[in-house]
Protein backbone atom coordinates (compact mmCIF):
# COMPACT_ATOMS: atom_id res chain seq x y z
CA UNK A 1 0.00 0.00 0.00
CA UNK A 2 1.47 3.23 -0.88
CA UNK A 3 2.53 5.24 2.10
CA UNK A 4 1.81 9.27 1.72
CA UNK A 5 3.31 11.91 3.29
CA UNK A 6 0.38 14.31 4.33
CA UNK A 7 1.19 17.53 4.74
CA UNK A 8 -0.64 19.17 8.32
CA UNK A 9 -3.53 21.77 7.63
CA UNK A 10 -5.49 23.93 9.18
CA UNK A 11 -8.77 24.64 6.87
CA UNK A 12 -11.47 27.29 6.37
CA UNK A 13 -12.64 27.06 2.97
CA UNK A 14 -13.39 30.92 3.17
CA UNK A 15 -9.48 31.39 1.53
CA UNK A 16 -8.63 34.72 -0.50
CA UNK A 17 -5.21 35.57 -1.29
CA UNK A 18 -3.91 39.21 0.13
CA UNK A 19 -1.25 40.98 -1.19
CA UNK A 20 2.29 39.84 -1.60
CA UNK A 21 0.71 36.22 -1.92
CA UNK A 22 -0.13 35.43 1.09
CA UNK A 23 -3.24 34.15 2.45
CA UNK A 24 -5.44 36.21 4.54
CA UNK A 25 -7.74 34.82 7.70
CA UNK A 26 -9.93 32.16 6.91
CA UNK A 27 -8.12 29.46 4.34
CA UNK A 28 -5.89 27.25 4.12
CA UNK A 29 -2.99 27.59 6.44
CA UNK A 30 0.01 26.06 6.58
CA UNK A 31 1.71 25.22 9.84
CA UNK A 32 5.21 25.96 9.66
CA UNK A 33 7.47 23.12 8.59
CA UNK A 34 4.34 20.91 7.96
CA UNK A 35 4.37 21.50 4.21
CA UNK A 36 7.33 19.75 1.40
CA UNK A 37 9.93 21.55 -0.04
CA UNK A 38 11.21 24.16 2.07
CA UNK A 39 13.23 26.36 0.01
CA UNK A 40 16.47 27.26 -0.66
CA UNK A 41 17.76 27.33 -3.87
CA UNK A 42 16.10 25.96 -6.76
CA UNK A 43 18.83 25.73 -9.35
CA UNK A 44 19.30 27.11 -12.79
CA UNK A 45 16.58 28.71 -15.00
CA UNK A 46 18.08 29.49 -18.01
CA UNK A 47 21.75 28.91 -17.31
CA UNK A 48 21.67 31.88 -14.90
CA UNK A 49 21.86 30.94 -10.89
CA UNK A 50 18.77 32.05 -9.11
CA UNK A 51 17.17 32.31 -5.99
CA UNK A 52 14.28 30.14 -5.66
CA UNK A 53 11.96 32.69 -4.25
CA UNK A 54 9.76 29.91 -2.92
CA UNK A 55 9.58 30.35 0.98
CA UNK A 56 6.09 31.01 0.74
CA UNK A 57 5.08 27.81 -1.81
CA UNK A 58 3.65 24.58 -0.35
CA UNK A 59 3.28 21.54 -2.28
CA UNK A 60 0.48 19.25 -1.02
CA UNK A 61 -1.61 16.51 -1.81
CA UNK A 62 -5.64 16.07 -2.58
CA UNK A 63 -5.70 13.41 -0.09
CA UNK A 64 -4.11 15.89 2.50
CA UNK A 65 -6.84 18.13 1.59
CA UNK A 66 -9.61 15.60 2.09
CA UNK A 67 -8.39 14.30 5.04
CA UNK A 68 -8.05 17.94 6.55
CA UNK A 69 -11.70 18.55 5.50
CA UNK A 70 -12.62 19.80 1.99
CA UNK A 71 -14.73 18.27 -0.27
CA UNK A 72 -13.76 17.37 -3.99
CA UNK A 73 -15.85 20.78 -4.88
CA UNK A 74 -14.25 23.02 -2.79
CA UNK A 75 -10.46 21.32 -3.91
CA UNK A 76 -11.95 22.52 -7.19
CA UNK A 77 -13.16 26.33 -6.13
CA UNK A 78 -9.69 26.78 -4.77
CA UNK A 79 -8.23 25.82 -8.53
CA UNK A 80 -10.58 27.77 -10.43
CA UNK A 81 -9.78 30.61 -8.19
CA UNK A 82 -6.44 30.26 -8.88
CA UNK A 83 -5.30 30.19 -4.83
CA UNK A 84 -3.98 26.45 -6.07
CA UNK A 85 -2.15 24.90 -8.93
CA UNK A 86 -2.80 20.97 -9.81
CA UNK A 87 0.96 20.32 -10.44
CA UNK A 88 -0.08 16.54 -11.50
CA UNK A 89 -2.71 14.29 -10.37
CA UNK A 90 -2.68 14.37 -6.69
CA UNK A 91 -0.77 16.71 -6.08
CA UNK A 92 -1.05 21.04 -5.75
CA UNK A 93 0.68 23.82 -5.22
CA UNK A 94 -1.12 26.24 -2.62
CA UNK A 95 -0.85 29.73 -4.04
CA UNK A 96 -2.05 32.07 -6.63
CA UNK A 97 -1.59 30.70 -9.87
CA UNK A 98 0.35 33.50 -11.87
CA UNK A 99 3.83 32.45 -9.63
CA UNK A 100 7.00 33.38 -12.47
CA UNK A 101 8.55 30.26 -12.47
CA UNK A 102 11.59 29.19 -14.59
CA UNK A 103 12.04 25.94 -15.81
CA UNK A 104 14.13 24.14 -12.95
CA UNK A 105 11.05 25.37 -10.20
CA UNK A 106 8.52 23.96 -12.05
CA UNK A 107 10.34 20.65 -12.00
CA UNK A 108 10.59 21.14 -8.44
CA UNK A 109 7.41 21.37 -7.96
CA UNK A 110 6.85 18.18 -10.47
CA UNK A 111 9.44 16.20 -8.26
CA UNK A 112 8.31 17.02 -4.66
CA UNK A 113 4.48 16.59 -5.65
CA UNK A 114 5.33 13.60 -7.42
CA UNK A 115 7.33 12.06 -4.20
CA UNK A 116 4.61 13.10 -1.89
CA UNK A 117 2.79 10.01 -3.82
CA UNK A 118 5.16 7.37 -3.93
CA UNK A 119 5.68 4.84 -1.57
CA UNK A 120 8.52 4.29 0.99
CA UNK A 121 11.78 3.58 -0.42
CA UNK A 122 12.01 6.09 -3.51
CA UNK A 123 14.27 8.30 -3.79
CA UNK A 124 14.47 11.68 -6.22
CA UNK A 125 17.41 11.15 -8.16
CA UNK A 126 19.47 12.38 -11.78
CA UNK A 127 17.26 15.63 -13.31
CA UNK A 128 15.00 15.81 -9.56
CA UNK A 129 18.20 15.60 -7.54
CA UNK A 130 20.38 18.15 -9.37
CA UNK A 131 16.97 20.39 -9.55
CA UNK A 132 16.75 20.04 -5.55
CA UNK A 133 20.71 20.19 -4.93
CA UNK A 134 20.83 23.32 -6.75
CA UNK A 135 23.03 21.96 -9.68
CA UNK A 136 22.78 23.90 -12.92
CA UNK A 137 20.47 22.16 -15.77
CA UNK A 138 20.56 22.81 -19.78
CA UNK A 139 16.45 22.26 -19.93
CA UNK A 140 17.00 18.32 -20.69
CA UNK A 141 15.13 15.80 -18.45
CA UNK A 142 12.66 18.40 -16.89
CA UNK A 143 9.64 16.86 -17.97
CA UNK A 144 9.21 13.98 -15.63
CA UNK A 145 10.33 13.21 -12.34
CA UNK A 146 12.98 10.97 -11.70
CA UNK A 147 12.97 8.46 -8.82
CA UNK A 148 15.17 5.71 -8.12
CA UNK A 149 14.54 2.89 -5.99
CA UNK A 150 17.01 -0.06 -4.32
CA UNK A 151 14.61 -3.09 -5.55
CA UNK A 152 14.64 -4.78 -7.83
CA UNK A 153 12.46 -5.08 -10.91
CA UNK A 154 11.94 -3.24 -13.78
CA UNK A 155 11.73 0.57 -14.57
CA UNK A 156 8.95 2.77 -16.08
CA UNK A 157 7.98 5.89 -17.87
CA UNK A 158 4.96 7.57 -18.11
CA UNK A 159 3.87 10.74 -18.59
CA UNK A 160 4.91 12.29 -14.94
CA UNK A 161 7.56 9.75 -13.74
CA UNK A 162 10.75 8.11 -14.93
CA UNK A 163 11.31 5.30 -12.50
CA UNK A 164 14.79 3.80 -12.42
CA UNK A 165 15.63 0.09 -10.45
CA UNK A 166 19.41 0.53 -9.42
CA UNK A 167 21.60 -0.29 -6.63
CA UNK A 168 21.44 2.34 -4.07
CA UNK A 169 23.65 2.53 -0.79
CA UNK A 170 22.39 4.43 2.47
CA UNK A 171 25.29 6.93 2.36
CA UNK A 172 24.28 7.84 -1.08
CA UNK A 173 20.51 9.32 -0.15
CA UNK A 174 20.40 12.44 1.91
CA UNK A 175 17.83 15.09 2.74
CA UNK A 176 16.73 18.26 0.44
CA UNK A 177 13.99 20.33 0.42
CA UNK A 178 12.12 17.97 2.93
CA UNK A 179 12.87 14.59 0.91
CA UNK A 180 15.10 11.99 0.10
CA UNK A 181 17.34 12.45 -2.51
CA UNK A 182 20.24 11.10 -4.02
CA UNK A 183 23.89 12.98 -2.61
CA UNK A 184 25.33 15.14 -5.54
CA UNK A 185 28.12 13.03 -5.82
CA UNK A 186 25.60 10.48 -6.72
CA UNK A 187 23.36 12.44 -8.52
CA UNK A 188 26.95 13.71 -10.53
CA UNK A 189 27.43 9.99 -11.41
CA UNK A 190 23.70 9.33 -12.42
CA UNK A 191 24.25 12.19 -15.30
CA UNK A 192 26.93 11.20 -16.28
CA UNK A 193 26.29 7.66 -17.19
CA UNK A 194 22.74 9.23 -18.67
CA UNK A 195 22.85 12.82 -19.64
CA UNK A 196 24.74 14.05 -22.21
CA UNK A 197 28.39 14.76 -22.39
CA UNK A 198 27.34 18.41 -21.99
CA UNK A 199 24.69 18.75 -19.36
CA UNK A 200 27.07 15.66 -17.28
CA UNK A 201 30.45 18.18 -17.78
CA UNK A 202 28.28 21.47 -16.40
CA UNK A 203 26.50 19.54 -13.10
CA UNK A 204 30.29 17.82 -12.58
CA UNK A 205 31.98 21.10 -12.51
CA UNK A 206 29.34 22.96 -10.35
CA UNK A 207 29.51 20.15 -7.89
CA UNK A 208 33.31 19.92 -7.33
CA UNK A 209 32.63 24.21 -7.33
CA UNK A 210 30.40 22.95 -4.08
CA UNK A 211 32.22 21.07 -2.75
CA UNK A 212 32.24 17.50 -4.01
CA UNK A 213 35.75 16.13 -4.40
CA UNK A 214 37.44 14.36 -7.23
CA UNK A 215 37.74 11.25 -4.89
CA UNK A 216 33.83 11.13 -4.06
CA UNK A 217 33.36 11.20 -7.56
CA UNK A 218 36.10 8.21 -8.47
CA UNK A 219 34.32 6.14 -5.58
CA UNK A 220 31.17 6.80 -7.06
CA UNK A 221 32.57 5.55 -10.66
CA UNK A 222 33.76 2.48 -8.91
CA UNK A 223 30.24 1.84 -7.67
CA UNK A 224 28.69 1.90 -10.86
CA UNK A 225 30.85 -0.49 -12.25
CA UNK A 226 28.90 -2.64 -14.23
CA UNK A 227 25.95 -0.34 -15.30
CA UNK A 228 25.21 1.38 -18.48
CA UNK A 229 26.93 4.60 -19.42
CA UNK A 230 29.75 4.06 -17.38
CA UNK A 231 32.23 4.62 -20.22
CA UNK A 232 30.56 8.03 -20.99
CA UNK A 233 31.25 8.70 -16.86
CA UNK A 234 34.87 7.77 -17.04
CA UNK A 235 35.21 10.58 -19.70
CA UNK A 236 33.04 13.17 -17.72
CA UNK A 237 35.01 12.87 -14.63
CA UNK A 238 38.54 12.80 -16.33
CA UNK A 239 36.97 16.08 -17.83
CA UNK A 240 35.45 17.76 -15.00
CA UNK A 241 37.09 21.01 -13.89
CA UNK A 242 35.55 22.89 -10.60
CA UNK A 243 37.89 25.95 -11.46
CA UNK A 244 34.87 26.97 -14.34
CA UNK A 245 32.87 28.99 -12.80
CA UNK A 246 30.12 29.19 -14.69
CA UNK A 247 27.61 26.59 -17.08
CA UNK A 248 28.97 28.60 -19.64
CA UNK A 249 31.97 28.46 -19.29
CA UNK A 250 32.36 24.70 -18.53
CA UNK A 251 30.08 24.67 -22.26
CA UNK A 252 32.57 26.54 -23.79
CA UNK A 253 35.38 23.44 -22.35
CA UNK A 254 33.57 21.25 -23.99
CA UNK A 255 32.64 23.35 -27.26
CA UNK A 256 36.58 23.71 -27.14
CA UNK A 257 37.78 19.71 -26.98
CA UNK A 258 35.08 19.30 -29.34
CA UNK A 259 35.93 21.57 -32.36
CA UNK A 260 40.00 20.38 -31.51
CA UNK A 261 41.44 23.54 -29.96
CA UNK A 262 44.50 23.80 -27.40
CA UNK A 263 43.40 22.90 -23.58
CA UNK A 264 43.51 26.32 -22.26
CA UNK A 265 44.16 27.47 -18.58
CA UNK A 266 41.50 28.29 -16.98
CA UNK A 267 41.31 31.32 -14.54
CA UNK A 268 43.98 33.14 -16.28
CA UNK A 269 45.96 35.53 -14.44
CA UNK A 270 48.08 38.19 -16.54
CA UNK A 271 50.70 40.07 -14.73
CA UNK A 272 53.06 42.60 -15.81
CA UNK A 273 56.94 41.67 -15.47
CA UNK A 274 57.19 43.41 -11.90
CA UNK A 275 54.46 40.67 -11.04
CA UNK A 276 51.98 43.23 -10.79
CA UNK A 277 48.24 41.84 -11.30
CA UNK A 278 46.83 43.14 -14.86
CA UNK A 279 43.88 41.16 -15.18
CA UNK A 280 42.27 37.47 -14.57
CA UNK A 281 40.35 35.68 -17.61
CA UNK A 282 38.20 32.76 -18.06
CA UNK A 283 40.26 31.12 -20.45
CA UNK A 284 44.35 31.24 -21.33
CA UNK A 285 46.45 30.17 -23.91
CA UNK A 286 49.98 30.93 -22.98
CA UNK A 287 51.46 29.97 -25.91
CA UNK A 288 48.80 31.87 -28.37
CA UNK A 289 49.38 34.90 -25.70
CA UNK A 290 45.28 34.63 -26.08
CA UNK A 291 42.65 35.15 -23.21
CA UNK A 292 39.31 34.41 -23.84
CA UNK A 293 36.63 35.35 -22.02
CA UNK A 294 32.40 34.09 -22.19
CA UNK A 295 30.51 37.38 -22.62
CA UNK A 296 27.26 36.72 -20.91
CA UNK A 297 28.15 35.65 -17.48
CA UNK A 298 28.24 39.38 -16.06
CA UNK A 299 25.88 42.05 -17.15
CA UNK A 300 27.25 45.69 -17.49
CA UNK A 301 25.10 46.84 -14.88
CA UNK A 302 26.31 44.07 -12.46
CA UNK A 303 29.72 46.10 -12.62
CA UNK A 304 28.24 49.79 -12.03
CA UNK A 305 30.08 51.35 -9.04
CA UNK A 306 28.51 53.84 -6.94
CA UNK A 307 27.78 57.15 -9.09
CA UNK A 308 28.78 55.28 -12.44
CA UNK A 309 26.96 54.97 -15.53
CA UNK A 310 26.96 52.00 -18.59
CA UNK A 311 28.82 54.09 -20.36
CA UNK A 312 31.22 54.36 -17.93
CA UNK A 313 31.79 50.25 -17.19
CA UNK A 314 32.33 50.46 -21.33
CA UNK A 315 34.97 52.44 -21.34
CA UNK A 316 36.74 51.23 -17.63
CA UNK A 317 36.62 47.40 -19.74
CA UNK A 318 38.28 48.93 -23.22
CA UNK A 319 40.94 50.51 -20.48
CA UNK A 320 41.42 46.80 -19.10
CA UNK A 321 41.25 45.21 -22.85
CA UNK A 322 44.26 48.05 -23.50
CA UNK A 323 46.17 46.92 -20.93
CA UNK A 324 45.86 43.52 -21.60
CA UNK A 325 47.51 43.90 -25.26
CA UNK A 326 50.17 46.25 -23.35
CA UNK A 327 50.80 42.79 -21.93
CA UNK A 328 51.20 41.39 -25.04
CA UNK A 329 48.03 38.96 -24.90
CA UNK A 330 45.11 39.66 -27.21
CA UNK A 331 41.49 39.25 -25.78
CA UNK A 332 39.06 37.28 -27.32
CA UNK A 333 35.45 37.18 -26.11
CA UNK A 334 31.79 35.11 -27.30
CA UNK A 335 28.21 34.79 -26.29
CA UNK A 336 26.10 32.21 -26.24
CA UNK A 337 25.99 33.04 -30.38
CA UNK A 338 29.07 31.34 -30.99
CA UNK A 339 28.87 28.61 -28.61
CA UNK A 340 26.05 27.39 -30.62
CA UNK A 341 27.97 27.22 -33.59
CA UNK A 342 30.81 25.05 -33.24
CA UNK A 343 32.34 26.08 -36.75
CA UNK A 344 31.86 29.80 -35.70
CA UNK A 345 33.40 29.62 -31.99
CA UNK A 346 36.46 28.10 -33.34
CA UNK A 347 36.63 30.31 -36.46
CA UNK A 348 36.64 33.35 -33.44
CA UNK A 349 39.75 31.49 -31.50
CA UNK A 350 41.59 30.76 -33.98
CA UNK A 351 41.53 34.16 -35.92
CA UNK A 352 42.25 35.56 -32.29
CA UNK A 353 46.15 33.24 -32.15
CA UNK A 354 46.52 34.10 -35.61
CA UNK A 355 45.96 37.81 -34.45
CA UNK A 356 48.28 37.28 -31.53
CA UNK A 357 51.20 35.46 -32.70
CA UNK A 358 50.86 38.03 -35.81
CA UNK A 359 51.57 41.04 -34.16
CA UNK A 360 54.27 39.06 -31.70
CA UNK A 361 56.18 38.39 -35.02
Amino acid sequence: MTAHREVPLAIDTGARWGRGGGLRAGGIHRRGFGVLGGCGRAGFGGLGEVECGMDEEAITTYRALIDQGLTHREVRQLVRRGEAQRIRHGGYLLGPAAIPATPDQVHRRLALATWSELAEGAVLSHYSAAVLHGLPLLGEGLDRAWVTRASGGHGRRDSVLHLRRCPLGPDEVTQAQGVQVTTPSRTVIDLARTASFEQAVVVADAALRIGVTYQDLADGLERAKGLPGVGQARRVLAFADGRAESPWESISRVRMAQVGLPAPQLQCVIRTAGGEFVARGDFGWTAERTIGEFDGKVKYADLLKPGQTAADVVIREKRREGQIRAQGWWPVRWGAAELANPQRFERLIRNAFAASLGRAA
